[in-house]
């Protein structure tokens, strides 16, 4: 099993939900964040005065998979985020030791 982490704009939330559901994933934990990479800000003016945005708002979502999942998962991410410019975000795997389901105890796969 693995949890799948991406960083994407706000506004291709909903493109990445819709992507992830037509390749099954059942769930996914999404919070709102945030950060800078590259990028590093941007400036904006605001009443006459310029000031730098050091952190720039992005959706941080949360997907439990099994294996054999996570290669549509990564590619419907991609697909769906990508815009082509700076800040489109990252994607993180990392491996999940154990999976429990709170209302039933089910374990691993059968918990996800």
């Amino acid at each position: 099993m693995k949890l799948v982490v991406a960083i994407i704009k706000p506004f291709k939330l909903d493109d990445v939900r819709e992507a992830l559901a037509e390749v099954g994933v059942q769930g996914v934990t999404v919070t709102e964040v945030k950060g800078f990479g590259r990028q590093k800000g941007h400036t904006e003016l605001y009443r006459g005065a310029e000031y730098v945005v050091d952190f720039l708002p992005k959706i941080k979502l949360e997907v439990a998979v099994v294996d054999d999942q996570l290669d549509r998962v990564i590619e419907a991410i991609q697909a769906s985020a990508r815009t082509g410019k700076i800040g489109d975000g990252k994607i993180f795997v990392s491996t999940l030791e154990q999976v429990i389901r709170i209302r039933t105890g089910e374990l691993d796969h059968d918990a996800l």
